[in-house]
């Protein structure tokens, strides 16, 4: 992906390549002062509200179950310092600078929506560090959902009080050192700016989102495998016909059919053996690939509707509306922790599919394929173990794949009773994709391997396209090799949206 040298502007739509973008370090961001100006103005209806209403949850109470204590206006600043320091509580890896960076994106632009009552400058500061490349260190674990992610979003916040640390050109470096040497002033945090710091469903937006993206290049990649896996097997493309699909018209259905017949068009493969092929049927996984893939891509799209919705939503609370301060819980991730579990399962099945078709490569049934794609069969092992390790993952996946939103548990003294677990199930889609990116990347292996055993026949026009992008990357292996590189180079460059274009 190229750098934009259009900057985003804060305060608008966020469209989930936009947050790609910026959280992967290709597009900067910019304040306007209209943003400045709506800003300006909500605080200004916040701080009259305070004083005309007298008692204003988060601006001059405590927080959570301490919210009947009442704090004195010598104390305001104060305590939203202590809440950020104090709700830094994650633990656990870090989040990738990517993640953390979309993070900073979103609170930013969700501020410059005008509805939180943070001051311009609180917004201006995150976008001079997203513009130089810094990504708050901040621990994955720690967030329920709800009342946002308060862990995450705390470590983010540090950073902009000179505490905690931050990345920044491949370095790990005190944040109040990092401030001095960029020449950022450290935030003093003013009436309520802590808790619209920390407030929000950005967390489980960026980890999510950015799962998601992934998880869209592993569906498209696995199109290609399943088609590569289908010429390497000399299986049919008859159940990919128009005429089948338009008797079950699902939209997700049709176009992944129509991607197959594209992938297929031309194959010299299929022709060669189409007379004499006494077989009736292929298998489910190589048949029903419409079917399930068409299954991923609207579980996958609507997941993409939902985020996309959150990304234009305010999550804050309270929030300064029409001139009134309300309390609400738009904070709440439960849209969120739906469709990132449902993601999950969408990809478990999309690797548990694969990972049938791997086995059915290396089986040593189909037409010129000897037995785990091996030169030598019984003096070398060939692809063996690399359909264990697919089936490793894709048992790994379906423990995985159990719903994070079907719990709760209460915290903060009760008063929050019931929450999303929405970060959880951003934190697990993460992992199904990864797990199901490498089990595809297996498979584009084994039917690479596969198809090259029926040179000089040639396959459709875009399994060879596909095959030649592979092959640039991953050479064909000869004998028993160390695999596991292999394995590893496969799944990144999916992820990476290497293959990306192909199907279409």
């Amino acid at each position: 992906m190229k750098k934009k040298t259009v900057p985003f502007i804060l305060g608008g739509r966020i469209r989930l390549c936009d947050l790609a973008a910026v959280a992967g370090s290709q597009a900067p961001v910019r304040l306007p002062s209209a943003a400045c100006a709506r800003m300006q103005a909500c605080r200004q209806t916040l701080l009259r509200a305070c004083r005309a209403e007298g008692t204003i949850y988060g601006v001059n109470t405590g927080f959570g179950e301490l919210s009947s204590r009442r704090i004195g206006p010598d104390a305001l600043a104060r305590l939203q310092r202590n809440l950020v320091l104090s709700h830094a509580c994650g633990v656990g890896e870090l989040l990738s600078q990517a993640e953390a960076r979309g993070i900073v994106f979103l609170r930013a632009n969700e501020l410059a929506r005008g509805f939180s009552g943070a001051r311009p400058i609180v917004a201006e500061t995150m976008a001079r560090l997203l513009n130089a490349g810094v990504a708050p260190v901040i621990p994955s674990r720690g967030s329920v959902g709800a009342s946002g992610d308060l862990a995450p979003q705390a470590h983010m916040a540090l950073l902009l009080i000179g505490e905690g640390e931050a990345l920044w050109r491949g370095r790990r470096i005190p944040a109040k050192e990092l401030l001095r040497r960029l020449k950022i002033k450290v935030l003093e945090l003013e009436v309520k700016e802590g808790l619209a710091l920390v407030n929000g469903t950005q967390a489980m937006q960026s980890v999510g989102g950015l799962a998601l993206v992934q998880a869209f290049r592993v569906l498209q990649a696995a199109q290609l495998a399943g088609a590569m896996s289908l010429e390497a097997m000399t299986g049919t493309p008859v159940p990919f016909d128009a005429a089948i699909q338009e008797l079950k018209p699902h939209p997700g259905q049709i176009a992944c059919a129509r991607e197959l017949r594209h992938l297929l068009q031309g194959s010299v493969l299929r022709t060669s053996h189409r007379r004499s092929d006494t077989r009736v049927q292929d298998p489910y996984s190589l048949r029903c690939l419409p079917q399930v893939h068409g299954a991923v891509r609207e579980s996958l799209e609507h997941a993409a509707r939902v985020l996309e919705v959150e990304l234009m939503s305010v999550t804050d609370n309270p929030l300064v509306v029409d001139g009134r301060v309300l309390s609400g819980g738009n904070f709440h991730g439960m849209a969120l922790s739906f469709a990132w579990d449902l993601s999950a399962i969408a990809l478990t099945a999309l690797a548990n599919m694969s990972e049938r078709r791997i086995a059915q490569l290396v089986s040593g049934t189909a037409p010129r394929l000897k037995p785990f794609l091996a030169k030598n069969p019984g003096l070398e092992s060939g692809w063996m173990i690399a359909q264990v390790t697919a089936a490793a993952l894709a048992s790994e996946n379906k423990v995985l794949a159990h719903p994070a939103s079907a719990d709760s548990v209460p915290t903060s003294g009760n008063k929050e009773d019931f929450v999303s677990m929405g970060m959880g199930a951003a934190l697990k889609l993460r992992q199904v994709v990864a797990n199901a990116a490498t089990i595809v990347g297996v498979e584009l292996l084994c039917a690479a391997q596969g198809v090259e055993c029926h040179w000089p026949l040639k396959p459709g026009a875009g399994v060879v396209k596909g095959l030649k992008l592979l092959r640039a990357q991953i050479a064909r292996t000869k004998g028993d090799e160390i695999l596991s590189p292999r394995l590893e180079k496969a799944r990144d460059m999916i992820l990476d949206g290497y293959f990306e274009g192909i199907v279409s």
